[in-house]
């Protein structure tokens, strides 16, 4: 799934393509690209159709763009496979398109979204009074955002009864960062994935919250992490931080830093890749 740096990137691309554009039709080619609308997809097209795009916003991994005349937003989830693409208007359509959207200009180009796995959408929602979409109010700054609290980051991971890797990717206390970021952040500051946060002091939480802000920011300067041609940018280019990766994905490789091999181990339902000599477990994993 795309994480912080790869939704930043569509979201930069959105906001040169279609901010200040007003939407002049909306074909929703496939039920479940809006399911998250729960009116439907006529609704979804008729209440678009006419209204002007304020800009291209994002939280963690959400993006949505606000509606300049309206208190509403179009919230974007690409989910596991979903692309948001600027395209001419006499392209050939996609196999997987699911969602297009025509302006009312001369420019030529249209938005498409496009999804193979149909895990994403678009849907409409209400704003609250910060500017969010009401069903992502509960989502927390990212490390990446100039308000991202410090001090309340790490007194809220003191108090949290959980272990780093999990508190790194619980979006209600910091947003943006996944699976693969997180595994790459914890190689950097050489901490194990099950290190309890109780027990991590302040000096070590601040350098953790450091290496996730650097990772993020080295993988949004390349366009983020591609493994398969299902996350590109709004021009379907492809991001390649995969090449500068340390950890995540490396399984049987020589540790960047002491040459051990890089060990997986399944968590959540997931992956977790760390260097057993560079990132010791705590003693209750041993």
């Amino acid at each position: 799934m795309p994480e912080l740096p790869e939704v930043e990137v569509v979201r930069r691309g959105l906001e040169r393509w279609v901010s200040g554009r007003t939407v002049a039709r909306t074909d929703v080619l496939h039920p479940r690209a809006v399911r998250r609308h729960l009116a439907g997809g006529e609704d979804f097209a008729a209440r678009l159709t006419g209204h002007r795009i304020a800009g291209a916003r994002r939280r963690g991994k959400y993006l949505w763009l606000p509606l300049a005349d309206t208190d509403e937003s179009v919230l974007g989830h690409l989910g596991m496979s979903g692309q948001l693409l600027i395209k001419s208007e006499d392209a050939p359509d996609e196999k997987h398109l699911r969602i297009r959207v025509r302006f009312a200009d001369t420019l030529g180009t249209e938005l498409r979204f496009v999804d193979q796995r149909t895990f994403g959408g678009l849907s409409l929602h209400e704003n609250t009074p910060d500017g969010l979409p009401d069903v992502i109010a509960h989502i927390a700054r990212d490390p990446l955002d100039p308000d991202f609290d410090d001090d309340a980051f790490f007194a809220a991971l003191r108090l949290r009864r959980t272990t780093v890797k999990r508190a790194l990717l619980d979006q209600s206390l910091i947003s943006g960062v996944g699976n693969i970021y997180a595994d790459e952040a914890l190689w950097r500051a050489k901490l194990h994935y099950e290190r309890p946060t109780a027990t991590l002091p302040r000096t070590r939480a601040a350098e953790l919250l450091g290496h996730v802000r650097d990772v993020l920011g080295a993988a949004l300067d390349v366009g983020g992490t591609s493994f398969d041609s299902l996350y590109v940018n709004v021009n379907g280019e492809s991001g390649y931080f995969d090449r500068s990766l340390d950890a995540y994905g490396r399984e049987g490789e020589p540790c960047h830093r002491c040459g051990t091999p890089i060990r997986r181990r399944p968590w959540m339902n997931r992956s977790s890749y760390f260097c057993p000599r560079c990132q010791r477990p705590p003693r209750t994993v041993r």
